[in-house]
């Protein structure tokens, strides 16, 4: 359902909120070394969770990557919306664009009735899921494998 964008974003943001919360910055090549993903890929992730201030960035020899929010205010969605889209929960799981725009030119898709409460359950549980909820679930050492 997300696409591997949203996951490293996902990943990088808990894993930065494990961090030192003190302004600390962490280098890109540390993070995509330590969550073993690809350098570049994650750099572009990391700047657009920039741009939606997500996460702050500054360049230079003592620069990287650190929240930009108190990790207790950012939801699932909140990273899901920064990468994916909201589109990610409105879109027909069968056919292309939204079932609402389906539904004006045909009948909705045979799943869309058995899959409408399970996409209303993830928006729920993606609002209410803050990073800081899944750090404190986590140990550093899962941070790794997730």
């Amino acid at each position: 359902m997300l696409s591997n964008s949203c996951r490293y974003g996902i990943r990088a943001v808990i894993y930065l909120a494990s961090q030192r919360s003190d302004g600390f910055k962490t280098g890109i090549k540390q993070i995509s070394n330590d969550l073993d993903l690809p350098t570049p890929f994650l750099a572009k992730i990391l700047q657009q969770l920039a741009k939606q201030k997500i996460l702050s960035s500054s360049k230079g020899p003592h620069g990287g990557f650190s929240l930009s929010k108190d990790p207790r205010t950012i939801t699932l969605l909140d990273i899901v919306n920064s990468i994916d889209g909201y589109d990610t929960f409105t879109n027909c799981v069968m056919h292309k664009g939204t079932c609402e725009g389906i539904k004006r030119e045909k009948k909705f898709c045979p799943l869309h009735d058995d899959y409408e409460n399970t996409r209303m359950e993830l928006i729920t549980l993606f609002s209410n899921k803050t990073i800081y909820d899944l750090v404190m679930k986590a140990d550093s050492s899962e941070f790794i494998t997730i």
